[in-house]
């Protein structure tokens, strides 16, 4: 079986090392899964990225455009937009490579436009990372109201707060017409069961059949003793750490206000012991309003120091007014640490109250705050324990995927 996985990288955020965590225990398993990307960071032998400068230019400036063309929408959505317009012939190279099937996954920053996926070739899966496959050039709505993805973009559901050219629509539009001979071929895949309920009530990709599939967690990530943990990363032994992962902590939807308001109600209760580790992000210019001390870690790139900052964390909180599942849960879980989040998207699917994280009441600051109270009260030495944890192993992520994949080849 000769799978294609696409995606417009193969690392940094997290759809893109879900994507190539999945070829990887794809190729353990004996299956010859290759990727195309845009831009290749991983160094694997079976990733294809342009490799001349004038491509690789070229792939740059699609990123840089991309930015652009959203801006004629002013959005009182923040989330990124992505219109995926520009043409690049890259739908003829997939369609030339001959393979049995293609697994499509993050395609934005003008990989792959609208009209180009659906002039792709035989069986399609389609990994839903986030919502733009069924809603217009918003990658998640702006929140649990905002229901275009579901109405059908008419001009009368367009938000009062938003000017400029409705580029949200004219994106949905394009895929209705553009993916047409696509739907009946496609088979979706979501992480979580949030997101195939959003697919299924989603006016575009209504009745396409979408599977729950966990994405991988490689096996480096396990519980390890914390004061090896901070002594290999070089944090304070004599501090609890409350870890927030996020490349941009200042996106709105992924809730560092409300983290902060959660963290003024317990600065008085541990004065002097606490302190935030900001993941994945360097000390910002301008200062942030954090009621206690913070600890910018910058971006790991590798799995092994990933795995290091869960285990020396007491505690993750994912604080995200709407997402997916973030690996960030999953692999704090394997790694023995409790995850606090509040209870939307794809939360539940991975924390069990009171036993491996706490589900707050969404989007209340106290309730936040309620459990990193009831994690930091944990004992220390005791990691918290998943059942669900053999499921999101490389391997046998690896095999519901290789029998998916035969279901839809035999179809």
């Amino acid at each position: 079986m000769r799978v294609l996985q696409v995606s417009t990288y193969d690392g940094g955020q997290g759809a893109a090392r879900a994507a190539f965590r999945l070829h990887r225990a794809l190729r353990d398993q004996g299956i010859d899964s290759s990727m195309r990307v845009a831009h290749a960071s991983s160094g694997d032998a079976w990733v294809q990225a342009p490799r001349s400068k004038p491509r690789q230019a070229m792939a740059l400036l699609r990123s840089t455009a991309s930015w652009w063309l959203s801006k004629p929408q002013r959005s009182a959505n923040p989330v990124t937009h992505s219109v995926a317009a520009l043409p690049s012939g890259l739908d003829r190279e997939l369609n030339a490579k001959g393979a049995d099937l293609l697994h499509l996954h993050w395609l934005q920053d003008e990989f792959l436009s609208v009209e180009a996926v659906g002039r792709l070739r035989g069986p399609v899966v389609w990994t839903l990372h986030d919502t733009w496959p069924f809603c217009g050039s918003e990658h998640y709505p702006l929140n649990a109201q905002d229901q275009r993805f579901a109405l059908g973009y008419s001009r009368g559901s367009r938000s009062e707060l938003d000017r400029g050219l409705d580029l949200d629509r004219w994106t949905w539009l394009r895929k209705g017409k553009a993916w047409r001979s696509l739907l009946p071929r496609l088979q979706l895949i979501a992480p979580s069961r949030w997101m195939a309920e959003q697919a299924s009530r989603s006016a575009l990709l209504h009745g396409v059949p979408c599977q729950v599939l966990p994405n991988a967690i490689p096996q480096v990530f396990r519980p390890s003793e914390p004061s090896q943990a901070r002594a290999a990363l070089g944090w304070p032994q004599d501090k609890r750490l409350i870890l927030f992962g996020a490349i941009d902590a200042t996106d709105p939807r992924k809730g560092a206000d409300l983290l902060q308001a959660a963290l003024r109600r317990l600065v008085h209760q541990n004065s002097g012991q606490l302190m935030a580790v900001i993941l994945g992000q360097s000390q910002p210019k301008q200062t942030q309003d954090w009621p206690i001390p913070v600890l910018y870690s910058g971006r790991f790139h590798d799995d092994v120091s990933l795995a290091l900052a869960y285990a020396a964390a007491d505690v993750v909180v994912v604080p995200s007014r709407m997402d997916n599942l973030p690996q960030s849960a999953t692999e704090a879980i394997a790694c023995g640490t409790p995850v606090v989040a509040f209870d939307q998207g794809g939360m539940a699917d991975v924390i069990a109250h009171r036993q491996t994280g706490w589900l707050a009441e969404s989007f209340d600051p106290e309730a936040l705050a309620q459990g990193i109270r009831w994690a930091l009260q944990r004992p220390q030495d005791q990691p918290v324990l998943s059942e669900n944890l053999d499921r999101w192993r490389s391997d046998a992520v690896a095999q519901t995927h290789m029998d998916l994949y035969a279901e839809v080849l035999s179809r």
